[in-house]
């Protein structure tokens, strides 16, 4: 249940209802690629047997799903070049760039209905009362699908959280000092790049971070790009300088924080789901105050923004 990444932003007000909501979901919801489609998106129902958007007290739960068939290029290519040489062999002479073109398109209309399909799903959690989107994605072109999938199903302004400094120095600061804000602490993942044009980098995995090398990195002018952090003993994460929240984790005390007293697979999905979104909003108010805060922007979203 629980997400593994975080690309936030910040949403208009919300006005929908339920039922508003879901009849908007169902003109975009998913099906299948048809036989001469090589992929399709949509909304899918959050879980089995589920409406399109699981809403508790103002949290809001969406799956945005993928479809797409594998038809490799070499197999294509291979069919292509089979195909003309038949062709060359009937009419006497070579195809042209336009018949080249006008039988690969027929190879892949052919290959198409056999192609196998393979599915993803990405999480989306919309929180109504403090305006959040985040979308369960490392990938930004991924992020990006989905965005424009809310955009048009939804029409409500989508914008990306605008901080007052830039993550980079502050993750910079703390692991120079060898000190973390407040509930927070620095675990043993860290990323430094240069600024220069060889665009240096640095990883250390599963390493102590309070060893004078990783300060000889910050002092020659590399800066931190990602970083991994605890929060409150609660959840582990690692930042990145685009404001990213990857490798999500709720340790031990959440876990053992589940609802006992869910009987049912939907009620411990449900009761999951508000711990998480629970959890996951004073961890990013605390993540935005520690890195100097979030600028209030001159007017409010407008649907057509992004």
């Amino acid at each position: 249940m629980w997400f593994k990444n975080l690309q936030i932003h910040r949403i208009s007000p919300w006005s929908l209802t339920s039922q508003q909501l879901e009849e908007k979901l169902a003109k975009f919801a998913f099906s299948p690629c048809a036989s001469l489609e090589s992929e399709s998106a949509g909304w899918a129902p959050v879980r089995k047997e589920s409406d399109l958007a699981l809403s508790i007290n103002g949290q809001i739960l969406l799956t945005f799903r993928t479809e797409k068939k594998l038809l490799p290029g070499k197999v294509v290519n291979a069919a292509t070049r089979e195909r003309a040489a038949e062709l060359e062999v009937q009419q006497g002479f070579k195809p042209g760039r336009k018949q080249m073109r006008e039988i690969k398109e027929q190879v892949i209309d052919e290959l198409l209905p056999k192609a196998f399909a393979i599915r993803s799903d990405i999480r989306v959690w919309i929180d109504t009362v403090n305006r959040w989107l985040a979308i369960d994605t490392p990938s930004p072109a991924r992020a990006d699908s989905v965005r424009a999938m809310l955009l048009r199903t939804l029409e409500f302004g989508i914008q990306c959280v605008e901080l007052n400094d830039a993550p980079v120095a502050h993750m910079t600061d703390w692991l120079a000092s060898n000190e973390a804000p407040g509930g927070f602490s620095v675990d043993q993942d860290v990323e430094l790049r240069s600024n220069t044009n060889e665009k240096a980098a640095v990883r250390y995995v599963r390493h102590p971070l309070d060893g004078d090398d990783v300060r000889q990195h910050i002092q020659s002018g590399k800066r931190t790009t990602r970083l991994a952090m605890t929060w409150n003993d609660r959840i582990s994460f690692v930042l990145t300088d685009a404001f990213v929240l990857k490798r999500i984790a709720p340790l031990d005390i959440l876990k053992d924080a589940a609802d006992p007293t869910a009987d049912s697979e939907a009620e411990r999905f449900d009761a999951d789901f508000l711990l998480m979104t629970g959890e996951l909003n004073h961890l990013l108010s605390d993540v935005i105050v520690a890195v100097g805060g979030e600028r209030v922007p001159e007017k409010d979203l407008i649907s057509e923004g992004v």
